[in-house]
C-alpha cells in the first residue's frame, strides 16, 4: 500500500519477491554435490540484478513523468516557476532508494535514455544478459549522439556480443562503435569535459583520506611525473627519510599545495566531543570527531594534536550522555566569528543533513523558515547542500523538527515530500565517548573547569 492508501499490486509483488529472495539467502550452506546447482544459481541471480535495475528504471521513469505532469499543473495555476520545472523528481527518487541525489539523477538518467533512444540496450537489461554498469557506460559513451545515430549504435552495440565480453572489452567495444558513428562529436566532447576539471576529497578507512583531481590527462600526467621525479631524486641522493616512494609522493603532494616545509605541520582545529581523559589516556577506546571526514580514536587526535608543527587550537564540546549528540560548546577562541554556524557544522559532521546525501554543506537553513516565525537557534537550524537548499521552496515539501538534540533524543529532523513520504534524519552521534557493549551513565552535570590563561609579560618564564 503507497502512502496515500491505495494498494499497489506491483508493489505487493515486489514485497513477496524481496521475502522470497531473504529465504533464499537463509539457506543453508553445507556443501551438496559439486556445486553445479550452486553455480547455476550464481548465474541466475547475477541476472536478476540487471532485470532488477531495468524493472526499477521503469519506475523511475513513470514516477518521473508524474511528476513533471503534476508540475505542469502548478505552473499554469501560478504556484510554480517555470524555470524550477523538473526540480525536486531525482531527490525524491533519491530518498526513496537511499542514495545521493547525484547518483539518483545518473540513474534517471540512464532510464529515461535506455527507455527513448537505447531499446536494444535495455532488452539486454532486462534479460539480464549485461549488467546495469554496462548499460550506465553505453548511455554515457554515446551521450554526445543524435537520436537517430545512437539508436544506430545502440544496434550494432547489442549485435557485437556484449554480454560474451569482459566489462573492460565490452565497454571499449561501445566507445569504437561511438566513435565511428560521429568522430567530429566525439572529439568536441572530450574538448567539453574539460570545462569539468575538479577537486574532491573523500574518507577513507583507517583514519585516511582521498584527494583526487580530475583533470585533463596532459595536466594529470605532468603532475605525477613531478612527484615521481622529485620522489627518485631523494631516494637516489639518499634523502628520503626511510620514506618508501609512495609515502614521499604524498608528502611531496601535500607540501607543494599546502606551502609547508613538512607535510605533517598542518594548522589543526580538533573539536573533541568525548570526556577530556581522552586527551591524557592514548588507549582510550573514545573517540573524537574530525569534521567532513569522521570519527578518530583518542589516541590519533592526541598524536595530531602533538606532532603538528602548524598552529593548533581545541574546543570544549558538549555532547549529551545518552545519545551522544552535540548539543554546545565554548565558543572562546581567537580568530573566530559566527559560532553558532560552527557548531551547527560540527553537529551535522559538515555533511547535508538530509537523509542519505551526504554531500558538503554549503547553506546553514531555518528549518522552519523565518517567515513561519522559525527562531535562528542550534535546534532550528541545519546544513544543507546547494540542492536541498532550494527544494524546501518547492511545492509540496516541508520539513519539521521531531527533537531539538537538548533532550534524550539527537536532533531529528523530518522531511515529507510531495508524495506524502516521510524520510527522517538525525545528527550524530559525532562520538559516543562509550567503549563498545557500556551503557551510559546518568548525567552528572556540565563540567567547565579549565585551566586558566598562562600569564605573560616580562619575567615570566
Amino acid at each position: 500500500m503507497s502512502s496515500n492508501g491505495v494498494v499497489d499490486a506491483v508493489g505487493e509483488e515486489l514485497t513477496a519477491l524481496l521475502t522470497r529472495l531473504g529465504e533464499l539467502a537463509d539457506l543453508p550452506t553445507d556443501p551438496v554435490g559439486d556445486g553445479a546447482a550452486c553455480i547455476d544459481r550464481i548465474a541466475l541471480l547475477e541476472r536478476a540484478r540487471g532485470a532488477l535495475a531495468a524493472a526499477q528504471h521503469t519506475a523511475m521513469v513513470a514516477f518521473g513523468r508524474a511528476q513533471v505532469e503534476a508540475q505542469l499543473d502548478q505552473i499554469a495555476t501560478g504556484r510554480l516557476d517555470p524555470e524550477k520545472l523538473g526540480r525536486g523528481i531525482g531527490d525524491q527518487i533519491a530518498l526513496a532508494a537511499h542514495v545521493s541525489p547525484h547518483v539518483a539523477d545518473r540513474r534517471l538518467t540512464v532510464a529515461r535514455a535506455l527507455a527513448t533512444d537505447l531499446p536494444c540496450t535495455r532488452a539486454l537489461l532486462v534479460s539480464g544478459r549485461i549488467s546495469e554498469y554496462l548499460a550506465e557506460q553505453i548511455v554515457s559513451l554515446t551521450s554526445h549522439l543524435d537520436p537517430e545515430t545512437r539508436r544506430l549504435v545502440d544496434k550494432q552495440a547489442a549485435e557485437a556480443g556484449l554480454d560474451e565480453l569482459g566489462r573492460k572489452a565490452a565497454v571499449a567495444a561501445v566507445k569504437k562503435l561511438a566513435y565511428e558513428a560521429d568522430p567530429v562529436g566525439f572529439l568536441q566532447r572530450g574538448r567539453t569535459a574539460r570545462k569539468d576539471r575538479r577537486v574532491a576529497l573523500r574518507p577513507a578507512p583507517d583514519t585516511m583520506a582521498v584527494l583526487s583531481g580530475l583533470l585533463p590527462v596532459e595536466q594529470g600526467v605532468a603532475c605525477i611525473a613531478a612527484l615521481r621525479q622529485h620522489a627518485d631524486s631523494l631516494i637516489a641522493t639518499g634523502a628520503s627519510g626511510g620514506r618508501s616512494r609512495d609515502q614521499i609522493l604524498a608528502d611531496t603532494l601535500v607540501e607543494r599545495l599546502t606551502g609547508q616545509t613538512r607535510a605533517e605541520d598542518v594548522d589543526v582545529e580538533v573539536g573533541i566531543v568525548l570526556p577530556l581523559d581522552a586527551l591524557t589516556d592514548p588507549d582510550s577506546p573514545k573517540t573524537g570527531e574530525l569534521v567532513g571526514h569522521g570519527p578518530l580514536p583518542g589516541g590519533i587526535v592526541v598524536e595530531l594534536l602533538r606532532r603538528t608543527g602548524g598552529k593548533r587550537w581545541w574546543r570544549r564540546l558538549f555532547a549529551h550522555p545518552v545519545h551522544g549528540g552535540l548539543v554546545g560548546g565554548d565558543p572562546q577562541r581567537r580568530l573566530f566569528d559566527g559560532f553558532l554556524a560552527t557548531l551547527i557544522t560540527w553537529r551535522d559532521r559538515a555533511w547535508c543533513r538530509e537523509a542519505f546525501c551526504g554531500a558538503p554543506i554549503r547553506h546553514l537553513d531555518h528549518i522552519t523558515g523565518k517567515r513561519a516565525g522559525g527562531p535562528t537557534s542550534f535546534g532550528n537550524g541545519r546544513g544543507n547542500c546547494v540542492r536541498h537548499n532550494e527544494d524546501k521552496e518547492l511545492p509540496g515539501w516541508h520539513h519539521e523538527v521531531l527533537h531539538d538534540g537538548l533532550g534524550d533524543q539527537p536532533h531529528t529532523v523530518q522531511t515529507t515530500t510531495p508524495t506524502g513520504h516521510t524520510y527522517t534524519s538525525r545528527a550524530g552521534p559525532v562520538s559516543s565517548g562509550l567503549p563498545p557493549g557500556s551503557s551510559p551513565r546518568p548525567p552528572r552535570g556540565p563540567r567547565t573547569r579549565r585551566r586558566p590563561p598562562r600569564p605573560r609579560g616580562p619575567g615570566v618564564p
